[in-house]
């Protein structure tokens, strides 16, 4: 068996890192870059940054976040938020991504995915699968950071995304992201079962528990993980330095009931224990 890969997801606003529920109501909690090392220095496997405000502005001001961050851990930076022609992927790979992730643009023009392959190589190119479970059930595929419905049903999306090329999926319940009540496993089951390609779960995770279900039940590659691993971190002395934004919850001192606070080798250390093989740092 493969060893699972733990991602910590970074959602980047301004100089910020944030969190929110449902990809909104966003908190400052800190210093990206110094969360990102703590994430490498903790035994991360590979990070997400997300320009979660990218594609709304139509750009990317996350690249010299990248580039600094590069030479500060030394794993895999996948790299998420307006990236929408050949010329940006490769602005975000010279600055020091590994990968990149694409959704809106994908959805707008599917072409773009086989192209980007074609220059990249199908492992340089993950898309991202923003889905909404309606109120019939129905799976539907949003763009903008979950803000703008697509129009298109999340599963076939999910078997064209893999009929186009990509290398992988990362795959993110709406309904379920920031809230700490566990994934959509009905969800992450169908994607998962649906492609061949590596599908990476993100979304809801309060606990460990919920990280081992995902690879109990289903055969997903990874897991990106936010909450859990940030609400640890931001109370360590190191990595707290926010410059603007909602910082009301941040100052406050408050802590989220829903999530159990944890850190990188500890998940990994757990999920060991219930029989999921991870890569551990000696």
């Amino acid at each position: 068996m493969m060893p699972v890969r733990i991602i910590p997801r970074l959602d980047i606003k301004g100089p910020n890192l944030v969190k929110g529920i449902h990809l909104e109501g966003l908190r400052v909690l800190g210093d990206p870059i110094e969360f990102a090392r703590y994430y490498y220095e903790n035994g991360a496997d590979e990070l997400l940054y997300s320009d979660i405000v990218a594609s709304l502005y139509q750009r990317n001001n996350i690249l010299d976040l990248v580039t600094e961050t590069s030479r500060r851990v030394f794993i895999p930076i996948t790299v998420a938020g307006g990236l929408r022609t050949i010329e940006d992927i490769k602005k975000a790979l010279r600055a020091g991504a590994d990968k990149v992730c694409i959704n809106t643009a994908a959805i707008n023009n599917p072409d773009f995915v086989t192209q980007a392959v074609k220059v990249f190589g199908a492992s340089t190119i993950v898309v991202a699968l923003e889905v909404l479970r309606l109120p019939d059930g129905s799976l539907m595929a949003y763009t903008e950071n979950g803000r703008q419905s697509s129009g298109v049903e999340a599963i076939s999306w999910a078997k064209r995304v893999e009929d186009l090329g990509a290398g992988e999926i990362l795959l993110t319940s709406i309904n379920m992201e920031g809230t700490g009540g566990g994934y959509d496993m009905d969800l992450v089951r169908r994607v998962v079962s649906a492609v061949s390609i590596p599908v990476i779960v993100h979304g809801g995770a309060g606990t460990p528990e919920h990280v081992r279900e995902v690879f109990s039940t289903s055969d997903a590659s990874a897991v990106a993980v936010a909450s859990i691993f940030h609400y640890h971190t931001k109370n360590l002395s190191a990595g707290i330095n926010p410059i603007e934004g909602n910082l009301d919850f941040l100052k406050s001192g408050k802590r989220y009931s829903k999530i159990t606070e944890t850190s990188v080798v500890d998940l990994k250390q757990y999920l060991e224990k219930q029989g999921v093989a991870c890569r551990l740092v000696i």
